[in-house]
């Protein structure tokens, strides 16, 4: 199986969370995974937590990649932040009404797999997502409207996803 890798580099300036997160949907849709579904929304919000630490906690530019076409059959996607500051990756726990310290704790709710590792003088922090995996879990009740729907059961996870953005 063939494996497609596109990268943007980004500056290291908060502004660019927003042209990494543009770009990234325009690659998802070229790879074939539409704006509407789930995997789209996962993957735009763990690209978002991941350049956003590394433009706010290291002050260098990064490189954004995204990898297609992984493992398997349905496949998985891998995106990776590559920076050049040595400083490992630290997972905080936000408490409470924090507005910071919640990145990673997203990224590993959200992904199958994630990790970092060295890179040249730097680092890259990296997640996995299998596509066709259920991404999202949200209790429905039976007897509640549009339990067992599946086209409303993915309305709702891509709302619950948006939410936590």
């Amino acid at each position: 199986m063939q494996v497609l890798q596109v990268q943007l580099e980004v500056g290291p300036d908060p502004a660019e969370v927003g042209r990494a997160r543009r770009w990234a949907r325009s690659r998802l849709a070229g790879s074939g995974i539409r704006d509407d579904e789930p995997l789209a929304e996962t993957l735009i919000l763990l690209i978002s937590e991941l350049v956003t630490n590394a433009v706010v906690h290291t002050g260098c530019p990064a490189v954004l990649r995204m990898l297609f076409g992984l493992t398997g059959t349905a496949g998985t996607v891998r995106v990776e932040v590559a920076d050049t500051s040595c400083r490992p990756p630290q997972q905080r726990h936000a408490a409470g009404e924090d507005t910071n310290g919640r990145g990673l704790e997203l990224v590993d709710g959200l992904a199958d797999r994630w990790g970092w590792q060295p890179e040249g003088a730097g680092k890259h922090i990296w997640c996995e997502v299998d596509r066709g995996a259920p991404l999202i879990q949200l209790p429905l009740h039976p007897g509640a409207q549009g339990a067992g729907d599946p086209e409303c059961d993915a309305r709702k996870v891509s709302r619950a996803v948006t939410h936590l953005a």
